[in-house]
């Protein structure tokens, strides 16, 4: 079946990886926000973790039939670790460059398909990176 349109989903499971307190931060951040449960938001804190031990816990994180994965930094051992676990789970999208604006519309419109979430998160992620003051020429 295809992942298409607006249809309404089976609501998806976000799981953050990120290092140190960030995973913890954020997801504690849009629950209070936003009154989610662990069951719409959870996260995988890489404190000091091996690649082994860190793939295990992001892999034990996955649970249920749709989830999608934010990782911190692209290229870190948190983004590698999602790509590794979800190598054999192709249906699991990793998005890299988690922010707050990003993981709040995603616990409100998580039924949505990922062919249609997916890239309303990444834009919604760059759309709520600003500064206060002009570039310089």
């Amino acid at each position: 079946m295809s992942d298409t349109g607006s249809r309404t989903h089976e609501p998806a499971r976000g799981v953050v990886v990120a290092h140190g307190a960030l995973a913890d931060g954020l997801v504690s951040a849009v629950r209070q926000i936003a009154g989610v449960t662990p069951e719409a938001l959870f996260g995988v804190p890489n404190r000091g973790l091996g690649r082994e031990e860190l793939c295990e816990r992001t892999e034990k994180a996955l649970s249920g039939a749709r989830n999608l994965v934010f990782t911190d930094l692209p290229g870190g051992s948190c983004h590698l670790a999602a790509m590794i676990v979800t190598r054999e789970l192709p249906e699991v999208p990793v998005i890299t460059g988690v922010n707050l604006p990003m993981l709040l519309d995603f616990v409100f419109n998580r039924a949505l398909g990922f062919e249609e979430l997916v890239p309303r998160l990444v834009e919604k992620g760059r759309m709520a990176i600003t500064g206060n003051r002009p570039m310089p020429c």
